[in-house]
């Protein structure tokens, strides 16, 4: 219906797009993270709460780039990756998971330290959760690029010229 110039172009249309939208909202995240730390510390609030919170909404926003950046990357210009839909997941979801991974992990190390500080011992539950959902992430996460390996040796040298074992 449509030709490759065609479709290639809304592609890089609505790629370009959703990373725009990605980046002000990364860059949304920061301004209300730089004001929640100013307003508290004018308000004389406790510090540690402050900076355990600015930690977490960091990460939310280091992720939400991170989210710009691939979608920027992998979807925009033209296909010189080629078709290969396994070499492109190989190559975007590690980053991605990764920082997701330690955006949960810090996210259950510092309910471990609130809950700790609040004496509040029967929540450790939680964090422990997460702190195991991460695992298990990461677990699936080496899964997969062991078991897509094989597929996708001689895309990996093609397109960025080394092999992820």
């Amino acid at each position: 219906m449509f030709s490759g110039d065609t479709t290639m172009m809304v592609r890089t249309l609505f790629a370009k797009l959703f990373a725009c939208i990605f980046l002000g909202l990364a860059l949304a995240i920061v301004f209300s993270l730089l004001n929640t730390v100013v307003n508290g510390l004018f308000n004389h609030d406790n510090v540690m709460q402050i900076f355990l919170s600015s930690i977490n909404t960091g990460i939310i926003a280091l992720a939400v780039f991170e989210l710009a950046f691939v979608i920027n990357k992998e979807y925009s210009g033209d296909a010189s990756h080629g078709d290969n839909v396994v070499a492109t997941l190989r190559r975007t979801i590690p980053g991605f998971i990764g920082t997701v991974c330690v955006a949960l992990s810090l996210e259950g190390l510092i309910m471990v330290i609130k809950y700790s500080q609040l004496e509040l011992a029967g929540n450790l539950y939680y964090p422990v959760a997460i702190i195991c959902a991460t695992a298990f992430l990461l677990a699936a996460l080496a899964l997969f690029l062991h078991l897509t390996r094989d597929q996708a040796d001689g895309a990996d040298i093609e397109a960025t010229g080394t092999v992820y074992r």
